[in-house]
């Protein structure tokens, strides 16, 4: 498999995905190859990337303005709560952002509607909440999901989960690496020294 061919399939499900012609990578990638005539399928990471570089190209200067005014709005968000262990996850944090991404925190709280209450006193309008489960390698885990909208009128989702998985590992299914994230304390700093940082592995 040449490494050109690899990168086309890669590229092409990248190009699927960023401008909404599939909404699941595992899809993406099955249509770039059946496109392209082959039966390589890339990698999460592969295609990944090449999001990143499609989004930066469309969105150029403006995508990194966004990203910072996204960080700030996150940290906000994250500074009202403060006693739940909050972490910024997802694009945001990554620096991979494109038209259309939200902020995702995740909040460590064993009773969800703490943290709608915290939501609602701070005005932020909540557009949706559910349970959601997942079953990996036969264990199963729970989280509360909020949707809600930002100031700056950006997607937020909040995910909860029980104040005994904070801290734990999580590996991310989308680059391959663990899914770290930043909390306040590192929040402030790369906004201070390197508002647009990306955390993609190398």
């Amino acid at each position: 498999m040449s490494a050109d061919l690899k990168t086309k399939v890669a590229r092409e499900a990248a190009t699927l995905l960023y401008f909404g012609a599939e909404k699941e990578y595992k899809q993406a990638k099955d249509r770039a190859a059946e496109t392209l005539g082959t039966h390589f399928l890339p990698s999460n990471l592969d295609i990944a990337l090449e999001l990143d570089k499609i989004a930066e190209e469309n969105e150029g200067l403006e995508r990194k303005e966004r990203l910072i005014e996204m960080r700030k709005e996150a940290l906000n968000i994250m500074k009202l709560f403060d006693g739940y262990c909050s972490v910024l996850i997802g694009s945001v944090w990554r620096g991979t952002i494109k038209q259309g991404s939200d902020i995702d925190i995740a909040v460590y709280a064993d009773d969800p509607e703490v943290i709608i209450k915290v939501l609602r006193a701070a005005n932020v309008k909540i557009l949706k909440t559910g349970w959601t489960t997942i079953n990996k390698r036969g264990a199963t885990s729970e989280s509360f999901h909020i949707y809600a909208e930002t100031s700056e009128k950006y997607g937020l989702e909040i995910v909860a989960r029980s104040q005994e998985e904070a801290g734990k590992k999580r590996k991310c299914e989308i680059f391959g690496d663990e899914m770290k994230g930043l909390n306040i304390k590192e929040l402030k700093k790369v906004l201070e020294d390197n508002p647009t940082q990306q955390f993609i592995p190398s």
